[in-house]
């Protein structure tokens, strides 16, 4: 009776949110025209601000003419001298937490400034959105009965001089308000362990005996936990230690790799997959609709949107638009401007607006991560459309991937090599690369074009690799857990060379 209560109570006050998200969903220009100069009002006496006139600035036209588009490499110098302890060099409050970020496995390590105004209004607000929306389109959930299992990444914090750094979910997690601690699991004590198979071993003896009704994470990682509760219950699948399990927060990377291996996990058609976009720089969108692949853009958590065609992208001399300017079906890069104290930075992820009443978007990929050696203008989109689609036609399933060149040599066409780790093989690997071979044809027509008569790229060549494989690279890079992700496309062969000599090892 008294979890029924909470649940009652958790549940209305979430709810209440609901009306201010309609006010940005009605007037979205608005919105964010104020935004952007409510920003730059604040931040007008930081050094940066001073530096590019922001006193000056009246409209969006003056905003792009006297502010350059940032990428991380160009702001660090700022970010380096402010985790020294310098402070109103970008933002007027003072910083103390950054986001260490790797992103993908070879990446240099980033420090993302999280402000007190970006951890309450942006990454705090959206946590409660996504619950508030999932609760409106659940009426009768019962959702605070239990509790949400959360499996962050490697989340010790460090000092460093004055200032504070380590995974973002370690950032959220010793900030959570009381009642987000209370009804999450595993502790905080687990939750901030920082080996991950030791923490991944304590989180399942915490949580097998709880009542666990949600769980938030990101795919490729949450998947090996939920496979590891299996081996050590001996259950047949999830729902048998966790019956009262109904939804599953998800983001990080594409979804679609992984769904077909939840289902089989989570055997109840009923069940709820909610994915949300967020990283280190800020929290953009969540799905707010039941059974939908398309993400709400949120639009009153202190950042700004610009975006640049792709068509026409030329990283930081990009010509940008606003929000209100995007168009149906194209896919652009995306440049915020925070109340973390990010200007017109550049994050190098791409999106397609699937609605402009309310802006849906989906995730296409990443402005680095495609394949273009050869003019094919392969991007990850359609490379994971093209996967299922040979998946499904196999029975088969995938653990794991990355793609890089092959590139020509004297009269030998070029072409992809494949490394890829399934969970269940096709029986016919030749057919299954035929199979994918064609669906890239059909879903790209550059890439089409450069297979004809094999003349500038073969037919794809795949290595069916040992399970485990991936992990094992990953952990040899001191990479397990959280937001590090497997790169999927490279036009280099780092990638792809290092999996197969350890392969060979």
């Amino acid at each position: 009776m008294a979890f029924q209560i909470i649940n009652s109570i958790i549940s209305w006050f979430l709810k209440k949110r609901k009306h201010q998200i309609e006010l940005f969903l009605k007037y979205p220009k608005d919105v964010q025209e104020e935004l952007l100069l409510r920003l730059l009002h604040t931040a007008k006496n930081t050094k940066f601000g001073k530096e590019q006139s922001f006193s000056s600035i009246k409209n969006y036209s003056d905003f792009t003419k006297k502010v350059p588009i940032q990428k991380y490499e160009t702001f660090e110098p700022l970010i380096e001298r402010c985790r020294k302890g310098e402070q109103n060099l970008f933002w007027p409050t003072h910083i103390k937490w950054f986001a260490k970020s790797s992103g993908t496995t070879n990446a240099k390590s980033k420090y993302i400034p999280v402000t007190d105004e970006a951890l309450e209004y942006c990454h705090m607000k959206a946590g409660k959105d996504m619950l508030c929306l999932y609760i409106n389109n659940n009426p009768k959930t019962q959702l605070f009965t239990g509790k949400g299992l959360r499996l962050g990444g490697s989340s010790e914090v460090y000092k460093d001089n004055d200032s504070y750094f380590g995974d973002l979910s370690a950032i959220i997690t010793e900030n959570l308000p009381f009642w987000a601690d209370f009804s999450s699991a595993p502790s905080m004590e687990v939750a901030l362990m920082a080996e991950w198979e030791t923490k991944m071993e304590a989180i399942i003896d915490e949580t097998i005996n709880e009542n666990i009704t949600s769980l938030v994470g990101v795919p490729s990682w949450m998947l090996v936990l939920l496979n590891r509760v299996l081996e050590k219950t001996g259950k047949d699948n999830i729902l048998e230690v966790w019956p009262n399990l109904e939804v599953y927060f998800h983001g990080g990377v594409n979804f679609n790799p992984y769904r077909e291996q939840y289902k089989k996990l989570i055997p109840n058609p009923n069940f709820k997959y909610y994915e949300t976009y967020n990283a280190s720089e800020g929290f953009f969108a969540i799905q707010d609709r039941n059974n939908s692949k398309e993400l709400l853009l949120m639009l009153d958590y202190g950042i700004f949107y610009e975006f640049i065609d792709m068509k026409n992208y030329d990283g930081e001399n990009s010509k940008t638009i606003p929000l209100s300017e995007v168009k149906l079906d194209k896919d652009y890069a995306i440049i915020i401007t925070t109340n973390g104290g990010l200007w017109r930075y550049l994050i190098g992820d791409t999106v397609r607006f699937t609605s402009l009443n309310p802006y849906r978007i989906k995730i296409t990929g990443r402005t680095k991560h495609y394949i273009n050696v050869f003019g094919e203008e392969l991007n990850i989109e359609n490379v994971e459309d093209a996967l299922k689609l040979a998946c499904d036609k196999t029975n088969a399933t995938i653990t794991d991937y990355t793609v890089g060149p092959i590139f020509m040599q004297d009269k030998k066409s070029g072409g992809h090599e494949w490394i890829v780790e399934f969970k269940k093989a096709p029986e016919n690997l030749p057919y299954f690369t035929e199979l994918l071979d064609n669906a890239l044809k059909s879903i790209n027509s550059d890439y089409e074009a450069k297979r004809y008569k094999n003349m500038t790229l073969g037919l794809p060549k795949i290595h069916n690799v040992e399970k485990g494989l991936f992990y094992s690279w990953l952990k040899k890079k001191n990479k397990l857990g959280g937001q590090h992700k497997v790169p999927r496309l490279s036009n280099s062969r780092e990638f792809v060379d290092e999996l197969l000599f350890l392969k060979k090892s």
